[in-house]
């Protein structure tokens, strides 16, 4: 017998990933064509073993459509690297608007990729929320006041489908009017990594 559709309401279980996951590949403006390029890791490094060795991967940024490429490197200091800080509407790492921003709810709405964009979709779309990790690591439990409000549920679901729907398009005419340098960039997060695994000073003990 065929079973019955679940009635019951959505529900989502945050596991407690931080943003940078995310920033394994980021859709980004164009800086030569205003085009949709990707940011990536450099071709040809080791495979990674943990989530925060993304924010000090050598980077290189490329245009499908106008054949653009940049590379960047972590800032050195001492024996360390400096970590990147995720957040906001630029790239962490070449400082280029993303491609994925939309006006919603009065606000700016972004996203890295679609991966990014589907978490937060499930997210906003449950109607039963659980938190299994730290608060003070979850992305999800640090998203603005007004993404979290049910009187502007719909309007975020409608924001994130228009996302998804970017992420599928690459032309210099698709890019939406939000996609825009704002300097929103967040604080440094002020760690550094080691060979031995990374080093978070007593400056600044933000985690992402």
């Amino acid at each position: 017998m065929d079973s019955e559709p679940s009635t019951g309401p959505a529900r989502h279980y945050d596991r407690g990933g931080w943003l940078a996951q995310f920033t394994g590949h980021i859709l980004v403006v164009c800086p030569r064509c205003g085009g949709c390029a990707l940011v990536l890791p450099r071709p040809g490094l080791p495979e990674r073993k943990y989530v925060y060795e993304l924010l000090f991967q050598p980077r290189r940024l490329a245009c499908r459509g106008c054949g653009a490429v940049a590379d960047w490197e972590a800032e050195v200091r001492g024996a360390g690297l400096v970590a990147v800080a995720p957040g906001g509407t630029e790239d962490p790492f070449f400082r280029r608007p993303l491609w994925l921003q939309t006006r919603c709810a009065g606000q700016i709405l972004w996203a890295y990729n679609e991966e990014h964009v589907n978490e937060l979709s499930a997210y906003v779309g449950a109607t039963l929320r659980e938190h299994g990790a730290s608060p003070k690591r979850a992305m999800l439990t640090r998203l603005p006041r007004w993404m979290n409000r049910s009187d502007n549920r719909s309007d975020v679901l409608v924001g994130l489908e228009t996302l998804r729907v970017l992420a599928q398009r690459s032309a210099p005419a698709d890019r939406s009017d939000a996609a825009h340098e704002r300097g929103d960039r967040p604080r440094p997060y002020r760690a550094l990594y080691f060979r031995g695994g990374p080093y978070e000073t007593s400056l600044e003990s933000r985690l992402f």
